[in-house]
């Protein structure tokens, strides 16, 4: 096989590496979270730049009324997303994902994956190459025992898991820029120590306390016989209250972060790669442009700005909203096995993202917003365009919080008297306004650090990837933020995709 020199001496790298389609020809891939976002893209990509990969394992959770084969076919091959490889398979594709593609009953929070089948399990361990852990619950505010359990010990599972396969070449491991501090600044790519914190109250941090309090708090639950209801809001509220104890915002940072530390702390010489994407936004490219998959961070404000709920909102104009497409991603993901697999580097953290190469205001991401729905008014329940305005812009959580407390409390407090004396004559409008308030409330609750935050990624161990991409094929494996043009790409491709996929 023909081998590509690439000298980047002077960035750090000196490899001598296959063309990275070529790299995954016989080799099988494990993936987790399989029917997740960037995981399909991931294997969308594989089948159709390199159909010659021998296999992908695809974990998956069976549910009550699918099977995994059934969830394989129904949320990920049968999707839109496949659309480009149907057309140009054909027939040959139904073929190609029996012989390639194997869906696997498990679970991550569980030992040995929950794979119950010896015998697969077995062939696994003898024929894995590469191990891509995108298992993941992103809910901010996440039941506590649950984040654990997923993204916590679930790391540690896939660890050990991964361990036991005789011919692994790197475990990737997919986890958020967010795990670094808020503070303004620039944020290195630099791994976390075990029991590392971001300078919360307690000093450091153990993996087996958290599961402790979990534990403990779970059983006085149990003994004072707590509704389901009471214990699933027990269990956020615990979430939140570890977070920002350690220093971290929420619930789904906190726990990426520890179980970040549990690859640190307990990799040995297995080579473990982590990816740290930033806002995951639509597909740029690759299969085609505009594909998305659930609400995702921004798409909580454009839904709700559409749908012509947000009179207000949090955010500073001059703060940066670090975006990235799902397709770069992987692109990354991709170009960063091949890297690490036959080579060893001392760094092995990568930020993909837009803040530092290629920033985005919070300013200009809301004009457009405001120009793309004054053009293309959505359409609400009784068959009329939504009429959207720019809304008023509160640069802080105390601004907007008395903003709240002046404007919309005392009239929320007022209809809702004058509905009681009206017996319930305004229930509707009453029910209507503070719905729009309890959502504002929750987004800015949820997603506010993020709309006035400062920080900016770092992306240096990034930029010597891309180099790497651009030397052996620069158009299938971009991932160089550079490449965007922020105004083409959230008016033409990235809103009207969200519209289709998500209204």
């Amino acid at each position: 096989m023909a081998l590509l020199e690439i000298d980047l001496c002077s960035s750090g790298y000196s490899m001598e590496i296959d063309k990275i389609a070529q790299f995954f020809e016989g080799k099988t891939i494990f993936i987790t979270g399989a029917t997740g976002f960037l995981a399909k893209i991931f294997v969308e990509k594989i089948l159709g730049i390199q159909p010659s990969v021998k296999k992908l394992f695809l974990l998956m959770r069976p549910s009550n009324s699918k099977s995994c084969s059934q969830r394989l076919y129904q949320e990920i091959i049968d999707t839109e997303l496949f659309k480009v490889l149907r057309e140009k398979w054909g027939a040959s594709l139904s073929f190609l994902i029996s012989e390639k593609v194997v869906a696997v009953p498990g679970d991550i929070s569980c030992e040995n994956l929950g794979i119950q089948n010896s015998p697969l399990r077995e062939q696994m361990w003898r024929e894995i190459d590469v191990v891509i852990n995108s298992a993941v619950t992103t809910r901010f505010d996440e039941r506590y025992d649950v984040a654990v359990d997923i993204n916590v010990f679930g790391a540690l599972h896939i660890l050990n898991f991964a361990k036991n396969c005789v011919n692994i070449k790197v475990l990737l491991h997919i986890s958020t820029a967010f795990v670094c501090s808020e503070e303004e600044g620039l944020a290195s790519e630099k791994p976390f120590d075990m029991r590392e914190t971001l300078g919360g109250v307690s000093s450091y941090l153990d993996i087996n306390i958290q599961k402790k309090f979990v534990d403990e708090r779970l059983r006085e639950l149990q003994n004072e016989n707590a509704r389901t209801e009471a214990i699933r809001s027990a269990m956020k509220d615990l979430g939140i209250q570890r977070a920002r104890l350690h220093g971290w915002p929420n619930t789904y940072v906190f726990t990426k972060a520890m179980g970040e530390m549990v690859l640190e702390q307990f990799k040995e010489k297995l080579k473990v790669v982590i990816v740290r994407p930033t806002i995951v936004t639509s597909t740029f490219k690759d299969p085609f442009p505009g594909w998305i998959q659930g609400v995702r961070t921004v798409d909580s404000f454009l839904v709700a700005y559409g749908k012509g709920k947000l009179k207000f909102v949090l955010g500073d104009p001059k703060s940066i909203l670090d975006l990235i497409p799902g397709d770069m991603v992987v692109n990354c993901i991709l170009v960063a096995i091949v890297a690490h697999a036959d080579q060893s580097y001392d760094h092995h953290i990568y930020h993909v993202g837009s803040s530092r190469r290629n920033p985005l205001k919070f300013s200009d991401v809301h004009e457009m917003f405001y120009s793309y729905f004054i053009k293309n008014p959505g359409i609400n329940d009784r068959g009329k365009a939504v009429r959207v305005n720019k809304g008023k812009v509160l640069s802080s959580m105390d601004s907007f919080n008395k903003y709240i407390a002046i404007r919309h409390l005392p009239f929320l407090k007022i209809l809702k008297l004058a509905n009681t004396l009206s017996c319930h004559h305004f229930e509707a409008t009453y029910i209507g306004a503070k719905r729009k308030v309890n959502l504002v409330t929750r987004l800015a609750e949820i997603y506010g650090r993020y709309v006035v935050s400062k920080v900016i990624f770092d992306d240096t161990n990034t930029q010597k990837l891309q180099v790497m991409a651009e030397e052996v094929d620069a158009e299938m494996f971009n991932f160089d933020p550079r490449s965007i043009q922020w105004k083409d790409y959230l008016m033409n491709i990235h809103i009207p995709g969200a519209i289709k996929h998500l209204f």
